[in-house]
């Protein structure tokens, strides 16, 4: 017999409410919600140990995902954000010593922005933190299964992404 967890609890006080209630649908969803709310507080807090805050966070990670290197319009296109936005970002993350200036490499009337080693420290730092729980939270799974549960995800996500 299988564990139970709060959201079996959930279930079973919500089906004979809702007799329609697909219990696996309303376990699924409720389970995955439950976990991304603990991924982000655990996220919340690695920035806040480090220091950093959210989109400070998400504009190192978009900088280290193009190696490091990277235009401000590269960096807002990446981010979702206007342009000048990245730019405020970008000021506060100069100023803290996570990201310099240079001119651009391959067009003179533009720079781009590079990722310091403290920068990458600080976003290694949190990213390290957030890693390690998602291991934790899935070292119940073999390998097999994690990636039949990413493919299972994917298919669910591909859906989602229609609308």
């Amino acid at each position: 017999m299988q564990p139970r967890d709060k959201v079996d609890d959930h279930v079973e006080r919500w089906t004979p409410v809702v007799p329609d209630l697909d219990p696996d649908i309303e376990g699924a969803v409720i389970r995955l919600l439950k976990i991304s709310g603990h991924l982000r507080r655990v996220r919340e807090r690695a920035l806040a140990a480090g220091d950093l805050h959210v989109h400070e966070y998400d504009t190192l990670r978009a900088l280290a995902a193009r190696k490091g290197r990277a235009a401000p319009s590269q960096l807002a296109a990446d981010l979702g954000i206007a342009p000048n936005s990245v730019t405020g970002r970008l000021d506060g993350l100069s100023a803290r010593g996570f990201v310099h200036r240079t001119p651009s490499e391959t067009d003179r009337r533009r720079v781009d922005v590079e990722l310091t080693e403290e920068g990458r420290a600080a976003w290694l730092g949190a990213m390290r933190t957030v890693g390690d729980e998602e291991r934790r939270i899935l070292a119940p799974l073999d390998p097999d299964e994690r990636h039949v549960l990413s493919d299972l995800l994917r298919r669910v996500m591909i859906r989602a992404e229609e609308r």
